[in-house]
């Protein structure tokens, strides 16, 4: 029973971890350009279009579950504080599944 146990244990990480991996691929291909690797958005387009920090306690706070998924889906085309922000809606491009992972993604930059 405790090998099986183990070999489970063993199953569940490795299936966690490839997870991991291709939601971090997805992170860098679709998000990481303009969110950079970080969630900072201290890239040259972050930056043009002011950008969030995504690591700031008040900001992952406010971005709710909800919220992540709707803009990840939808996308974004909004004016803040003078900076147009645009961003593509990835509901056609992108899975469910994805889609929610990359929300559970976003939340590992807190307090980064």
């Amino acid at each position: 029973m405790r090998k099986l146990s183990f070999v489970l244990f063993c199953l569940v990480a490795l299936a966690s971890s490839a997870l991991a991996d291709k939601t971090e691929r997805t992170w860098q291909a679709k998000c990481a350009s303009c969110h950079g690797d970080d969630g900072k958005g201290q890239t040259a387009k972050g930056k043009e279009m002011g950008i969030k920090d995504m690591t700031i306690a008040a900001w992952q706070k406010e971005a709710t579950d909800e919220k992540l998924q709707k803009g990840i889906e939808d996308g974004v085309d909004t004016t803040v504080d003078g900076k147009k922000q645009k961003m593509d809606p990835y509901k056609d491009k992108l899975k469910p599944d994805q889609i929610a992972d990359l929300v559970k993604y976003i939340r590992t930059f807190a307090g980064k």
